[in-house]
C-alpha cells in the first residue's frame, strides 16, 4: 500500500513492538503493516513464532521468538493450536479456539510480551485482536497499544452479526430478534474466556475485567484491516475503531508463478493456508473444473503435502503456492474457502468468487461477497455438479464481474494512502507529545 507523498514525515522515529502468532490468513496482513512501519524508518521488533522468523526479518524488523508462549516451528497440522477441524459442533470449535489460542495461553503470552516491553521500552505495542495476554501486558506496562483485526468487524455487543454466522444485517423484526438473542449468546461464550484472562491480569498486577472484550474497547486504537465498503455497517461501532483498508501483500512463501498456456478463462482455487481437512473439497473442485473449458490453478498452501489431490484433470494445475495478487491479474474467477485474504484480494482485483466457506470467519466473508453481487456461495459439501454449475454461472454472468469491479473501485479509493501506518504514527506522536508535557 503506497505511502502518501504529501504527508509530512515524522521528525522523530518511534519504537514499535508487534506481537504475532502464526494464524494462517491473519499473518500476511500484519506482516504487511510491519513492513510499512519499518520502511517508514521506525524501529520495529516482532515477537513471533519460529516459523515466522524469516518473514519478520524479510519485512525489515527484528524478530524475537516466543519463549514461554506457544511457538510453532512449522506449518504442520500437528502444531495447530486449536485443531478446530476436529470439533463436532460450532460450540466445540469455539472452545478449542478459546482454550488453544485466545485465552488458554494468556498468561504465557503476557509474560513474554511484558519481558520484551521491559527490554525494548517501545512507544507503541501493536497486538492482534485475539492476543489477549499480550494486550494485558501492554496495559500493565502503561504502553499505548493498537489492535489489528484482519477480517470484518464482528465483535459482539456492537450490533454486528456473530462471528462465523454469515448473517447479513437484519431486514425484519424476526431477524432483529434473532440477532439480539445470538448476540447475548456470543457475549456469554466470549465471557467464558474471562477466568484464564483474569488470572493472567492478576499475575500482571491488574484488576480483573468484567468481560474479556473490555480490553478491546480500552485500547487506544482498534484498526480494522478491511474495506469499509466491503463490510456490513456496524450499528454501535466503538470510538476507538478505525477502518484502514485491506493489506494485499502475498506471504513470503508464495513464490513465483508462470501462467499455464492457452487462452481459456483462468480460474484460481485456494482453500486456506492452514489445515482445515480441505483435501476433499479441493478434489471435488478440481473434478468440477475438469469438466469446464477453463484453465485451473489450484494452490495448496503450506499445510498440505504436494501430492494431496492425487491425479487431477489435464486442464488443472496444482502447485504448492503462487502469488495470488499476480495470478488474479489474469484470472476470471476464484473458487475459495472464503478466507478474508483470498476474498479481499480477489475483489480488489475485480475478480468474482465462488465461495465454499468451511468455518471460522469464512461464512461472514462469503455473505459480504454475495451481498456485493460479486459471487455465489455454496455449502462446503457441495457436489461436483453444483460446483461446476456455480463456476459456469459466475463466468457466464457479467453482473458478478461488475459487482467485483465495484468493490475494486471502492478499495482503490480507500487505499490511496496507507491509513494503518498513519494511525500508528499518530499514536506514536501522541506518546511523544505527552512525554514533553
Amino acid at each position: 500500500m503506497p505511502a502518501d507523498p504529501e504527508k509530512p514525515r515524522t521528525t522523530t522515529m518511534a519504537k514499535f513492538l508487534f506481537t504475532l502468532w502464526e494464524g494462517g490468513g491473519e499473518t500476511p496482513p500484519i506482516l504487511s503493516v510491519v513492513r510499512a512501519v519499518a520502511e517508514a524508518g521506525h524501529a520495529v521488533t516482532v515477537l513471533a513464532d519460529d516459523v515466522l522468523g524469516p518473514d519478520v526479518e524479510a519485512a525489515g524488523a527484528i524478530w524475537v521468538p516466543w519463549e514461554t508462549a506457544p511457538n510453532k516451528s512449522s506449518y504442520s497440522p500437528d502444531q495447530d493450536l486449536a485443531r478446530d477441524w476436529e470439533a463436532k459442533t460450532p460450540l466445540g470449535a469455539f472452545q478449542r479456539f478459546r482454550d488453544g489460542i485466545a485465552f488458554g495461553p494468556s498468561a504465557r503470552y503476557a509474560r513474554d510480551t511484558l519481558a520484551q516491553i521491559r527490554r525494548d521500552r517501545p512507544d507503541v505495542v501493536v497486538n492482534p485482536t485475539l492476543m489477549f495476554g499480550a494486550q494485558a501486558a501492554a496495559e500493565a506496562a502503561a504502553v499505548p497499544q493498537a489492535l489489528l483485526l484482519t477480517c470484518s468487524y464482528v465483535v459482539p455487543g456492537t450490533g454486528a452479526a456473530p462471528y462465523g454466522s454469515g448473517w447479513a444485517p437484519p431486514r425484519n423484526l424476526l431477524e432483529r430478534v434473532r440477532l439480539k438473542a445470538m448476540d447475548k449468546l456470543a457475549l456469554r461464550l466470549w465471557g467464558s474466556g474471562g477466568p484464564p484472562l483474569n488470572a493472567a491480569r492478576s499475575e500482571l498486577g491488574l484488576a480483573p475485567v468484567a468481560h474479556p472484550l473490555d480490553q478491546l474497547h480500552a485500547a487506544e486504537r482498534f484498526l480494522v484491516l478491511t474495506s469499509e465498503t466491503f463490510d456490513f455497517p456496524v450499528p454501535r461501532l466503538p470510538a476507538n475503531v478505525r477502518y484502514v483498508g485491506p493489506r494485499l501483500d502475498d506471504p513470503a512463501w508464495a513464490g513465483r508463478w508462470t501462467p499455464p498456456p492457452g487462452d481459456k478463462p483462468l480460474v484460481l482455487v485456494g482453500m486456506s493456508s492452514t489445515y482445515m481437512e480441505q483435501r476433499d473439497v479441493l478434489r471435488r473442485t478440481a473434478a468440477a473444473l475438469g469438466e469446464l473449458p477453463v484453465r485451473a490453478l489450484v494452490t495448496l498452501g503450506p499445510a498440505l503435502e504436494p501430492d494431496a489431490l492425487g491425479t487431477v484433470p489435464d486442464n488443472v494445475t496444482v502447485v504448492a503456492a503462487a502469488p495470488h495478487a499476480e495470478v488474479l491479474r489474469h484470472a476470471s474467477a476464484v473458487v475459495t474457502h472464503a478466507g478474508h485474504g483470498t476474498i479481499i484480494k480477489a475483489l480488489a482485483a475485480g475478480v468474482p468468487i465462488v465461495a465454499l466457506p468451511m468455518g471460522r470467519d469464512q461464512p461472514d466473508n462469503a455473505a459480504r461477497a454475495v451481498a456485493a453481487g460479486a459471487g455465489v456461495a455454496l455449502k462446503p459439501a457441495a457436489k461436483v455438479a453444483a460446483i461446476r454449475a456455480a463456476v459456469a454461472d459466475v463466468l457466464g454472468t457479467p453482473g458478478y464481474a461488475e459487482g467485483a469491479r465495484r468493490v475494486a473501485r471502492a478499495i482503490a479509493a480507500e487505499s490511496t494512502t496507507d491509513r494503518a501506518l498513519a494511525e500508528l504514527e499518530a499514536l506514536a506522536a501522541d506518546v511523544r507529545v505527552a512525554a514533553l508535557r
